[in-house]
């Protein structure tokens, strides 16, 4: 079956032929006692009504497809009917600010914009400016909370064609376009392709050898390049995803129960609130139905070993894995772990299937075997491009190889820890936080003359967010101002740590970020270990 290249779209024609009355999707919204779900026909039908509703719009192949929701069916329906027109979808970080979208928009020029009625202000604020739009729908349950300018998504779908586009859709041709952050703190476009999408569920489904038994038990967003290709693995076989909204430990250890799930992702915090929760005798699992839960697996942030360890006291016969993966590699799976090695946590992996790695100098020299060098890899799942970036590209993709910026080293057996990052980027409960960001922001306050952000290592949420000020001469700054400054900012982006001290800098104007981290934390790399 892995030689036969099916792309994303036709996987779920292809289920709704051959499982058309089986649940595909399940929301369930704990907060409000709400559940939903559709089949693998229902699914497939909407999508081809939404690509329907497009192609009346003016939509073809090649064209771009903005799409701002929080997770719902109605993300993956949207999702789904814009890839089946050619042309390319392009997700957003539900936590965009009004000028983080404007700037992603500039950067696409979508012809069309989809987006929940909870970013309606937002889209608002811009929507003057995004001349290339032509059209602006909005996913509301509520027709009355749709926006003037927009056009409502459910009565433009009720109207609809369920019949299939014919599309001639080729393997090396885009289909979607995700932004990321980069080093400068501006959203980086990444172009993926429906190759890169295919490779995806190959190769998660080899390691984690889903079938369509499986139930996906689906809770972080979706615009992210994780947790949704993980159940790409779970879409090539017709296994079922639950998008769960919210995230408790009780409300987790409900959906599995309740839905029958199998595979649960989850990030460092949410893991240890479960065990800090049946620790403390507040969870107990002869409560659920928990026996039919057979892997729990762990990314986007380093995971110590020893919640590993703690986790297994509790699901002793539950399979464990971890992956190493990032945008620019369509998500996960490029370094993999695999389940039978869980006497190697604390390892990233090795070389995911179809993938290949170097570890190489700041010449792109190979080093030996136990040195730290950046991490290079090659495989089904590295980017077309930097979108209208070509020096950006260039850097990235030299000599045919995807360099990700990861220090890293391997052991004897062939496993690669994680060292260090090239980048400043701090990772907090699986969110990406560049330094810049913050820094720039404090640069507002008038009484700040510099400032830093640096990570800070912390068992639940791996790293948090810490900053350096140095004040202006003559002007006195507290602790509490400068917390009360920040709320402003996205909640994962807010200091949990503020020192007063002198920002050093070298010669060239750059902060010398590891003499921050040696004095503030008494590490020198940007994760502590």
């Amino acid at each position: 079956m892995y030689n036969v290249q099916v792309h994303i779209g036709e996987m779920l024609a292809r289920n709704a032929r051959m499982y058309p009355d089986k649940v595909a999707l399940v929301e369930r919204v704990p907060a409000e006692n709400k559940r939903i779900a559709i089949t693998w026909r229902e699914f497939d039908r909407d999508a081809n009504k939404f690509s329907q509703v497009l192609r009346e719009m003016g939509i073809e192949k090649g064209d771009k497809v903005m799409h701002l929701m929080f997770n719902s069916i109605d993300w993956l329906v949207a999702y789904f009917g814009i890839i089946r027109t050619g042309a390319w979808v392009v997700p957003l970080n539900f936590r965009f600010t009004a000028e983080d979208i404007k700037y992603s928009a500039d950067v696409a020029e979508p012809q069309v914009f989809i987006f929940g009625n909870e970013f309606a202000d937002r889209v608002e604020t811009v929507k003057d400016t995004l001349d290339y739009v032509e059209k602006f729908i909005c996913v509301s349950e509520n027709d009355e909370e749709i926006p003037s300018f927009a056009q409502s998504y459910s009565a433009l779908l009720s109207g609809a064609n369920s019949d299939p586009l014919d599309v001639d859709i080729a393997f090396e041709d885009p289909c979607g376009l995700y932004f990321t952050s980069g080093t400068t703190g501006r959203p980086k476009p990444i172009l993926l392709t429906h190759k890169n999408m295919e490779h995806v569920c190959i190769s998660e489904n080899r390691h984690h050898l889903q079938t369509i038994d499986d139930v996906f038990v689906l809770i972080p967003p979706l615009y992210h390049t994780g947790a949704k290709m993980h159940w790409f693995g779970s879409l090539i076989v017709g296994g079922s995803a639950v998008l769960l909204k919210g995230v408790s430990p009780e409300w987790v250890f409900e959906a599995v129960s309740e839905e029958k799930g199998t595979i649960v992702w989850l990030l460092v915090p949410w893991a240890q609130d479960i065990l800090l929760k049946l620790d403390s005798g507040e969870l107990k699992i002869e409560d659920y139905e928990l026996s039919q839960w057979r892997l729990m697996h762990i990314g986007a942030q380093p995971v110590p070993p020893s919640l590993i360890a703690h986790w297994k006291r509790y699901f002793p016969e539950m399979d464990y894995d971890t992956n190493y993966g990032l945008a620019e590699g369509t998500g996960p799976n490029s370094v993999h772990l695999g389940m039978e090695n869980i006497h190697k946590i604390g390892a990233i992996g090795r070389p995911g299937f179809n993938w290949e790695t170097r570890i190489v100098d700041g010449d792109d020299r190979d080093v030996t075997p136990g040195e730290p060098g950046e991490l290079l890899l090659r495989g089904g799942g590295v980017m077309r491009e930097y979108y209208k970036n070509p020096e950006e590209t260039a850097l990235a993709l030299r000599g045919g190889w995807l360099h990700t910026g990861d220090i890293v080293r391997q052991d004897e057996d062939g496993f690669i820890y994680i060292v260090d990052r090239k980048k400043d980027v701090i990772i907090t409960g699986g969110e990406n936080v560049y330094p810049v960001e913050v820094e720039n922001f404090l640069h507002t306050h008038p009484a700040v003359r510099d400032a830093a952000a640096i990570g800070i290592p912390d068992e639940r949420l791996g790293e948090i967010v810490a900053i350096v000020v140095e004040s202006v001469p003559g002007k006195e700054i507290t602790e509490e101002e400068i917390m009360t400054f920040c709320e402003e900012l996205p909640r994962f982006k807010r200091p949990r740590k503020i020192f007063f001290g002198e920002i050093p800098r070298n010669p060239t104007g750059k902060i010398e970020k590891p003499k921050l981290r040696r004095k503030y934390t008494g590490t020198e790399g940007a994760l502590g270990f």
